[in-house]
């Protein structure tokens, strides 16, 4: 009997602008927003993980959804998510975030409503 794939979908907003790599924002606002990135996506990932975790390695996948269609930077947009990645991390998905393959950066058609971040996270077997 095959085992299926062992994968979490983990559903976040967008992340404040303050964390983007291209805005330059004082210090301390850029913490605040950090922190809270980090805690939300620890709530989340604590509530999704499977019991198998911590995960030695796991590939990303990032699926985001705007408000509008524009042309973006996708290494920015991933860049944009380190304190998703790391809260994950520190949530127990994985050893730590080295541990994460990143996919390239996907967008779906632009919705206003549900605007946001999905990212897949899928276990990857040595």
């Amino acid at each position: 009997m095959e085992k299926k794939p062992e994968v979490i979908y983990i559903s976040l907003p967008l992340p404040s602008k303050k964390l983007s790599p291209n805005i330059r924002t004082h210090w301390a606002a850029k913490s605040k927003a950090t922190a809270k990135a980090r805690s939300d996506a620890t709530v989340v990932a604590r509530i999704a993980k499977p019991a198998s975790c911590p995960w030695e390695s796991a590939e990303v996948r990032c699926v985001f959804t705007f408000p509008v269609r524009r042309a973006r930077d996708k290494d920015n947009l991933l860049a944009w998510l380190k304190a998703y990645f790391d809260g994950i991390a520190s949530a127990g998905v994985v050893l730590n975030d080295s541990g994460f393959r990143h996919l390239p950066v996907e967008e779906a058609e632009p919705n206003k409503a549900a605007a946001g971040v999905v990212i897949e996270i899928r276990r990857i077997k040595k």
